[in-house]
């Protein structure tokens, strides 16, 4: 992205002009502007929008915009993965978890995400990202996403994430749990979250 606009600090961590909606591909500068302006919105939205569980899901609604385009005139790939930091920031803020972690100079990163889609949005459309908390192994945090329109899943993510120290070094799951007040009962990370997590693992001998 070669936009000079600097996302906020909160929203940070979460990874050929043309005016006309005829473009077959949309400016770096004005897919910037795009996502600069809809993290303004979701941080103004979450002040009155109703609080929620980080163990529940978060729904946040967008809509389709030329700057989102591909050349098919479908939603890009690529802004599918930049909504789902979106949505993350969205639970983190919304269930008050992004003011615990930011007090402890805590930040989180992705580690691996994988996204599979089933159907494409086009101009206008309107959507929703649907995010939740998987569970946790003894590194990191595991969440899924889901693209939503009129009852059907348009796509779906699985994201990898860990929680960094502004000093170094990683924080523990037991230390966000800790934070977080515990996991409800009965959370547990599904079996095939660890198969994922292994195939998706970058070997040291590869390096």
């Amino acid at each position: 992205m070669h936009s000079r606009l600097r996302r906020p600090r909160w929203a940070r961590a979460w990874g050929r002009t043309t005016t006309s909606v005829r473009c077959v591909h949309a400016p770096d500068s004005l897919a910037g502007v795009n996502l600069y302006f809809r993290l303004l919105l979701l941080w103004i939205r979450h002040r009155r929008a109703p609080k929620v569980s980080l163990w529940g899901e978060v729904r946040t609604a967008f809509r389709v915009v030329p700057t989102d385009l591909d050349p098919l005139m479908h939603m890009n790939n690529a802004r599918y993965l930049a909504l789902l930091d979106l949505g993350r920031t969205d639970l983190m803020l919304r269930s008050g978890f992004w003011r615990q972690v930011k007090e402890r100079g805590w930040y989180p990163v992705v580690t691996a995400q994988t996204i599979s889609y089933k159907r494409s949005l086009t101009l206008w459309q309107r959507f929703t990202l649907v995010t939740r908390v998987l569970g946790f192994d003894d590194r990191h945090v595991y969440m899924q996403q889901e693209f939503h329109r009129g009852g059907r899943v348009i796509a779906r993510a699985v994201v990898q994430a860990r929680f960094l120290r502004r000093e170094g070094g990683s924080v523990a799951p037991d230390e966000l749990l800790e934070l977080a007040g515990g996991a409800p009962d009965g959370l547990e990370l599904p079996h095939w979250v660890d198969g994922w997590a292994e195939a998706t693992r970058i070997s040291h001998s590869t390096d």
